[in-house]
């Protein structure tokens, strides 16, 4: 198979670390990819949003399987553009994906399908949703409707900080469109995971579950980010709480788009809070997650490209992967200031020394080749530092020893990826 994935992320460097494994793959490309990304795929430059490129490329390239990795290129229909042509891909269509472009749509689509989630009001006036704050109790989540990079999300628990985020969407147009509207949702208590399914439209098949840490300091404090680390297996997702997941989150879920007129063929990914009361959604995401895609390539012990293409192609009950028995961690190393303003072009040094442990593997997210062919940061997240071990108590030692071996002054991280899930290691 010639196989062609869209993205420059960790995600999109897992992704193509696991399908080279592949006896099926016989070649691989990565658009546009990264230099990490590189060791394992050929990157071409196309951007993931240029749609007319991508699938000129797969036509020209005969490509059989297109992996899209980003949530953009999906909502804005490049599985679409590519069914048009014939070539398979892996994702769901830009009407599917609107449980994740769209939080007032899934809002609704919860409500219509019995799916247990947060209560929540959508405004599109800013005076509407600052009446409204006035009257919630607090904390309260505010959320801009659209897609934000995993940057639209603010729990507020105070009135002030509410008002604020409202204010920032609707008024100044921090997030643009995406901050059209705003959904105002209860504060949910509980334990958070991340629990991913593969779907071909009908079928579907639970894959392993993670959990991730969104702010970007120690503790849990300061701004939400895209994910500052993540680690599999969560202790608090057993064999039962992920059967109630299936059950009341994922399966009717599926079966409520294909009711709806859009089958969701691709990978479901629901962000959720672990109540008293049971699993209550508090995110869909229509692609792997990151950083948590990194920890689930690390344990799957399975060929994935099948699985990818039996997504495609409605092929998903013939379908079964294994996982080990190992715990996975990801610490991300982003460059100092992120979420906000930071800065870009700085030199990394070292990375090979973090890999030398045959259990640790460095993700690139955002890296980039400087004129004389050194690495140096790019973007935000720059790098996934990623370790397995018999447990998540090891899994993260050896990660955060792999973190101190590499040189970027520049970088910062959290202290205490996993830290919670290493205190319940038996």
């Amino acid at each position: 198979m010639k196989v062609l994935v869209v993205g420059s992320g960790g995600r999109e460097h897992a992704l193509c670390w696991t399908i080279a494994a592949s006896p099926l793959c016989d070649a691989l490309y990565c658009a546009p990819g990264n230099p990490g990304i590189a060791r394992d795929a050929e990157c071409v430059p196309i951007s993931p949003e240029d749609i007319p490129a991508l699938v000129a490329f797969s036509k020209q390239q005969a490509i059989d399987l297109v992996v899209v990795g980003p949530e953009g290129p999906l909502a804005a229909g490049l599985v679409d553009r590519l069914g048009e042509h014939g070539i398979p891909a892996f994702g769901p269509t830009a009407g599917a994906s609107a449980l994740e472009s769209s939080k007032a749509f899934t809002k609704d689509f919860c409500a219509r399908h019995g799916i247990p989630t947060a209560g929540s009001r959508t405004f599109e006036e800013l005076d509407g949703a600052l009446t409204h704050l006035r009257r919630c109790n607090l904390p309260v989540v505010v959320k801009v409707d659209g897609l934000a990079a995993g940057k639209g999300v603010t729990v507020a628990a105070s009135l002030e900080t509410a008002e604020a985020a409202v204010r920032a969407a609707m008024e100044h147009r921090s997030f643009g469109p995406a901050g059209d509207r705003v959904v105002i949702e209860d504060f949910l208590q509980g334990v958070e995971a991340s629990f991913f399914a593969l779907s071909d439209g009908t079928t579907t098949l639970p894959l392993a579950a993670a959990q991730d840490h969104k702010r970007a300091g120690d503790g849990d404090t300061g701004p939400n980010t895209g994910g500052m680390g993540a680690f599999s297996p969560p202790p608090a997702v057993d064999a039962t709480v992920s059967r109630r997941i299936m059950e009341t989150i994922i399966e009717p879920a599926i079966a409520g788009m294909a009711a709806e007129g859009r089958p969701f063929h691709g990978v479901l990914f629901a962000g959720l809070m672990l109540t008293d009361d049971g699993p209550k959604l508090i995110e869909f995401n229509v692609r792997f997650g990151d950083p948590e895609c990194q920890v689930l390539m690390a344990r799957l012990r399975s060929d994935l490209l099948p699985a990818l293409l039996a997504c495609a192609d409605a092929h998903l009950r013939h379908v079964d992967l294994r996982w080990s028995d190992d715990a996975a961690v990801c610490v991300v190393m982003a460059s100092r200031g992120y979420p906000g303003p930071y800065r870009s072009g700085s030199p990394i040094r070292a990375v090979e020394d973090a890999e030398s442990d045959p259990e640790v593997m460095v993700f690139h997210a955002g890296t980039a080749s400087d004129a004389a062919g050194a690495l140096v940061s790019s973007g935000g997240r720059v790098l996934g530092v990623t370790a397995t071990g018999a447990d998540v108590a090891s899994a993260r030692s050896r990660a955060y020893r792999a973190v101190e071996r590499i040189d970027w002054p520049d970088g910062m991280f959290r202290t205490d990826i996993a830290a919670t899930g290493a205190e319940v290691t038996p």
